[in-house]
């Protein structure tokens, strides 16, 4: 089980730092034209800040375990990556976008199993 929480944090930390670094260094209109439309609601700010975090959790994810430094910090940044994806589904459902809410929520899935498996039963503590 062990094996398989870091197979799921790592692929989640790939995915969020590409998503994180995509959000950092392209403009507004660059990811609206790649598909992210909700940008269209954000301020370049709030996008920014949407990067940052998605960045710093993939990082949490698994530099503080792998270090043996403060591990309680990729459970925390995997719940972190929760109400980042919730947010995500909530704009995604006000703007009436169904598929990308389905990505939401198996993302959603994939972070609760890390919470879940790294505050409980396969803490690295």
């Amino acid at each position: 089980m062990n094996v398989f929480l870091w197979i799921v944090a790592a692929v989640l930390a790939a995915l969020f730092l590409a998503s994180g670094v995509m959000k950092l260094s392209r403009s507004k209109a660059q990811l609206a034209a790649v598909g992210q439309t909700w940008t269209e609601d954000f301020s370049t700010g709030a996008i920014k800040l949407i990067g940052v975090a998605e960045v710093l959790a993939a990082v949490g994810l698994l530099l503080p375990p792998a270090l043996g430094v403060a591990p309680v910090l990729a459970p925390v940044a995997a719940l972190g990556l929760v109400l980042l994806m919730l947010g995500a589904a909530v704009t995604h459902g006000r703007r009436k976008e169904m598929p990308p809410i389905a990505v939401n929520l198996v993302l959603i899935t994939l972070a609760l199993v890390v919470v879940w498996g790294r505050f409980g039963p396969h803490s690295i503590a």
